[in-house]
């Protein structure tokens, strides 16, 4: 039997952040070459159309590679050979084409639970819309519009029924993304008009194989994790996933770890680097990886973290849109933040300091753990980066948040905007 493995909070810290990239060497002008290697680290970029400081999915490679041309992400995703397409993997998210075939089995339990419920629509209306798409492609969902009237009855998405055919057909793998247009409206096509011709000749591979893949991949994307963290990378069926872990175990892939403070077993991917040290220095989109589980986020960093998108305004404790600041290997504080593109400045609406207490096994601080002014001071510079970034001039600091003081007289001191 495999010796587990014991990790510190601090050890287990690091492992997941160099597992997710943060300790890749950084490239001067990233290239092609530099975004593959974030979406390997990744393994998928979770798509949001929210876009009041950058679309989610722009964000994650900018944290890890530093300002990029995100024009990198369209030739990708648009552009022959594409590299990455996407699909419902983690939620609607980026993922490399070569996990098209590990979907395939996610692609025909779609289709097997449309079928089981019933139809929703005369049965000639798939091969019309599929036809339609064939002869006009690539299509957004208006461009086939009929004019049936769209639902009254709720307050969300409300689509057409073109749109829900080809929402069902994206599911099941019978149209796919070939990008989207300026107004962020998908684009659907023909699969071999999208994906490589190497990946759609790819044998389909068993749902049992297509499980250990999704959970070998998470496994990396994670480097150390519990079961349902690991389940829930690629949103898995429980049995399915546990079925996985186990067998990856047996075959030396994945470690059994015991992590300190953590009640659950975990498991640790048996190439996970265990650096000594991390240097990062990074704002993290709310629809990261490092902070998707929440109780993990709690778990490593000491950081309970919630969006707070939904919230009415004066229910919020933080902020519409927050950030959480990665220096090191600790999550030290999170900003409200807001691209004003009409007036070039980037707004700090509002910023908070995490606390960094004298007990190293609550993940909140301990020795070494930044004193405020240099949370701030690196804060400052990170804003700084990330306004260059985005096209904006300056830093603008409001006065919300125990650490807006010290982060305004970091900001005028470099001289930031």
């Amino acid at each position: 039997m495999t010796a587990v493995q014991h990790l510190t909070r601090a050890r287990a810290r690091r492992v997941a952040l160099a597992a997710q990239g943060f300790t890749d060497p950084e490239h001067a002008t990233p290239t092609m070459r530099t975004f593959e290697r974030a979406v390997r680290r990744t393994g998928v970029l979770q798509v949001d159309s929210v876009n009041v400081l950058a679309r989610a999915h722009l964000v994650p490679v900018y944290s890890r590679v530093g300002p990029y041309d995100v024009d990198l992400l369209r030739r990708a995703s648009e552009v022959r050979p594409r590299r990455v397409v996407e699909y419902w993997a983690h939620v609607q998210a980026f993922m490399p084409v070569d996990l098209w075939p590990h979907m395939r089995h996610r692609m025909a339990a779609h289709r097997a639970r449309h079928e089981q419920d019933g139809p929703r629509w005369p049965a000639s209306v798939e091969a019309d819309v599929l036809a339609e798409v064939a002869a006009r492609g690539p299509v957004t969902a208006r461009d086939l519009d009929d004019g049936t009237p769209r639902r009254t009855d709720h307050w969300g998405w409300n689509w057409s029924r073109a749109r829900q055919v080809l929402d069902l057909l994206y599911r099941t793998g019978e149209v796919a993304i070939a990008g989207r247009n300026r107004q962020f409206e998908v684009l659907y096509d023909l699969p071999e008009r999208v994906l490589p011709p190497a990946v759609l000749a790819t044998p389909t591979p068993d749902p049992d194989e297509a499980a250990r893949e999704l959970v070998r991949r998470a496994a990396r994307s994670h480097g150390v994790a519990t079961a349902g963290c690991l389940r829930d990378y690629y949103r898995m069926a429980p049995a399915a996933a546990a079925t996985a872990v186990a067998e990856l175990v047996d075959a030396g892939e994945l470690l059994p770890a015991a992590v300190e403070g953590w009640e659950r077993p975990a498991y640790l991917h048996a190439d996970a680097r265990v650096p000594c040290r991390v240097g990062a220095r990074a704002l993290l989109s709310p629809f990261d990886p490092v902070v998707w589980e929440r109780e993990r986020t709690e778990r490593l960093f000491g950081f309970r973290y919630r969006i707070e998108i939904y919230v009415p305004a004066t229910k919020r404790v933080h902020g519409y849109y927050v950030l959480p600041f990665l220096l090191g290997d600790r999550l030290v504080a999170r900003v409200d933040l807001k691209a004003d593109r009409v007036t070039g400045r980037l707004l700090v609406q509002g910023s908070y300091a995490e606390p960094t207490g004298p007990e190293a096994a609550s993940g909140r601080g301990g020795a070494g753990a930044p004193t405020t002014p240099e949370v701030a001071d690196a804060l400052a510079l990170e804003l700084g980066r990330m306004a260059t970034w985005l096209g904006l001039g300056s830093v603008v600091v409001a006065e919300r948040g125990d650490l807006a003081v010290a982060l305004a007289a970091a900001v005028a001191h470099h001289r930031i905007g």
